[in-house]
């Protein structure tokens, strides 16, 4: 049985020697060689299978380690999306030779994931994809496009969902693939968005062949794959930022109030109030799911309540900073990070899911209610008109 408080004090003085003077945001080169440490170190899948990869510990020790962790901003970055969607989706439902080939590599920094779900006629109807993938003798041939990638441009593989059988209704015939980013059929080209940066790509791919080893989960069956990456991406953006840096959050904005001596004015002080009760309760909430899943309990639908919790405080904390700074609200020098937060705050509501198709998700699978009408659901893919899709182009 393990010390874990001799564990939590060897992990303190390892992030002590190596994490505390990182940048921020550090290079590509020095990112993977600290994941390299990292893994070497034992403190990188701590709780994942070690027969791929992983430590194989018990979620005490990832406790130990995240508490030693709790004054250390790890540079996680290009990782997050492997770490938190891609990987566990393998460990869930990847083959034997998948999880070895490919869980260990990630867990090292070795190689960076990204995830290829949307498209530009496909967005909160992930569904309604149009990529298509076709076997042609050896190996199935992708033709297609995805937008909003994060990180697509560093990423060595993905996780692709393509229509396979368009005869199939629209949440059958997909599949999921493995895709090699370096392939010269994939091309990825960024998006600029309104923080003046590059956060997200579009991917168009040419008769990329993939080998049917590449193939994740059954071939058909795509759907019930992607809800399992999705689960785990809404529960990591979520408990993900319950661990990040909040440039507008309720502290620094009541310190900007102080310093511009407004903090006694009740219209200030009741709009802090709310902002204060809005992360406590976003806080508490990522603190159940983080106990659950250390626990080996995932909270599955859960996880779009911390993904909508998390979405709705970014927009208040952006409505109550604007009160508070006013003009200096947009301005990117002085309160730089509070202006480059508010520009990143609408993406909340959409990346990773609507605010509406949260409140779907959560109002049918958490608190039990009536599904919205789906006129759609039962008719074949071909003879939709979804998207970008026209008739005959489905033909």
């Amino acid at each position: 049985m393990t010390d874990l408080d001799e564990y939590g004090r060897q992990a303190k003085a390892w992030l002590d020697d190596n994490a505390v003077d990182l940048p921020r945001e550090p290079d590509l080169a020095t990112a993977r060689a600290f994941f390299a440490r990292l893994y070497d170190a034992g403190y990188s899948g701590i709780t994942w299978p070690s027969e791929y990869g992983g430590q194989g510990l018990s979620a005490a020790e990832e406790r130990a380690f995240q508490q030693a962790a709790r004054d250390v901003v790890l540079p996680v970055g290009v990782f997050g999306i492997g770490l938190g969607m891609c990987g566990p989706t393998l460990i869930s439902i990847g083959t034997e030779e998948q999880k070895r080939r490919y869980v260990r590599p990630l867990l090292r920094g070795e190689e960076i994931w990204c995830q290829m779900f949307s498209e530009p006629g496909a967005g909160s109807d992930v569904a309604s994809l149009q990529t298509r993938a076709v076997l042609d003798g050896d190996a199935w041939v992708v033709n297609g496009q995805k937008v909003w990638t994060s990180v697509a441009r560093q990423a060595d593989y993905g996780l692709l969902i393509a229509r396979t059988n368009p005869d199939a209704v629209k949440h059958k015939g997909i599949t999921m693939f493995i895709i090699d980013m370096h392939d010269p059929g994939v091309t990825v080209r960024p998006l600029r968005d309104m923080t003046g940066e590059s956060h997200f790509n579009e991917i168009f791919f040419d008769d990329v062949r993939v080998a049917p080893d590449q193939v994740v989960g059954t071939v058909n069956e795509g759907w019930s794959a992607a809800v399992t990456t999705l689960l785990h991406e809404r529960v990591s953006i979520g408990m993900g930022a319950a661990r990040t840096e909040r440039p507008a959050s309720f502290e620094a904005l009541s310190k900007a109030a102080r310093d511009r001596d407004i903090l006694t004015d009740p219209a200030v002080r009741d709009q802090l109030v709310d902002l204060y009760l809005q992360e406590r309760a976003f806080d508490l909430f990522n603190a159940r799911l983080t106990q659950e899943v250390k626990a080996g309990i995932f909270p599955g639908a859960r996880g779009s309540i911390a993904k909508l919790l998390l979405a709705d405080l970014t927009l208040s904390s952006a409505d109550i900073a604007s009160e508070i700074l006013g003009p200096e609200t947009t301005a990117y020098s002085g309160e730089g990070k509070i202006a480059r937060a508010l520009s990143w705050g609408p993406g909340m509501a959409l990346g990773g899911g609507t605010n509406e198709i949260m409140r779907n998700i959560i109002g049918d699978r958490v608190l039990g209610l009536p599904r919205e009408p789906q006129v759609d659901r039962e008719i074949p893919f071909r003879d939709l008109k979804v998207g970008t899709q026209t008739r005959e182009e489905s033909k």
